[in-house]
């Protein structure tokens, strides 16, 4: 055989084994698909559930439902004493809660948005009624007025003293969604709200009995 039949013979060999690795690289990828054309790979892994979807009960959904026009009372309350009080301590403690809670207030409302639910208007309760007082530590409407009436040292007293009762009746509604709740977020927050309401709590006390 002439060195010429040889290289002829050699490159029609190498031609075939390519063939036969493409051949094969096409079976391969046939074969990392699915048969909803979906490949097997990261493009394949399902999507992850989204926060709207967290899970949560009716207590979680009580618990926003009524913390928000709570919350709503205590920022109204809270937004009297730049106006109104003598001491600058009060004014720093209502500058606080205004601070905390009207953040609460949203994200609260951006759960029950996402779970399909009711969101309180202001100046309902969690009934859906006028005159917000049947809530927990909630201020009756005469509450509020004489609170709007008082300036000075009497505003003072008054604020600290129905703050205090306000403050309760929030931790009487976080501890039962501490121990009912499912929604992780909710029950962080109630968590949040204890801590931080009976601080303010005892806070409000100390100043009271400074007076």
């Amino acid at each position: 055989m002439t060195p010429r039949s040889l290289t002829r013979r050699s490159l029609t060999r190498r031609a075939a084994l390519a063939t036969v690795v493409l051949t094969g690289a096409v079976v391969l990828t046939a074969c990392g698909s699915s048969d909803d054309g979906s490949a097997s790979g990261a493009h394949g892994t399902p999507a992850t559930p989204s926060a709207s979807a967290a899970a949560h009960n009716a207590q979680d959904v009580a618990f926003a439902q009524g913390m928000i026009p709570h919350h709503q009372q205590a920022l109204e309350m809270a937004q009297l004493a730049a106006g109104r009080a003598a001491s600058a301590q009060v004014k720093d403690l209502a500058s606080r809660i205004e601070k905390a809670q009207d953040p609460e207030i949203r994200t609260m409302t951006g759960w029950l948005t996402s779970w399909g639910e009711d969101v309180p208007m202001a100046g309902m309760d969690h009934s859906g009624h006028t005159g917000m007082s049947g809530m927990s530590g909630m201020m009756s409407e005469a509450d509020m007025t004489a609170l709007k009436k008082a300036t000075g040292k009497d505003f003072d007293t008054r604020f600290l003293t129905l703050m205090a009762e306000h403050h309760q009746g929030a931790v009487a509604m976080a501890t039962t969604e501490q121990e009912k709740g499912r929604s992780g977020a909710a029950k962080a927050l109630a968590d949040d709200i204890v801590t931080a309401q009976n601080a303010e709590i005892k806070e409000m006390k100390q100043l009271l009995g400074s007076k």
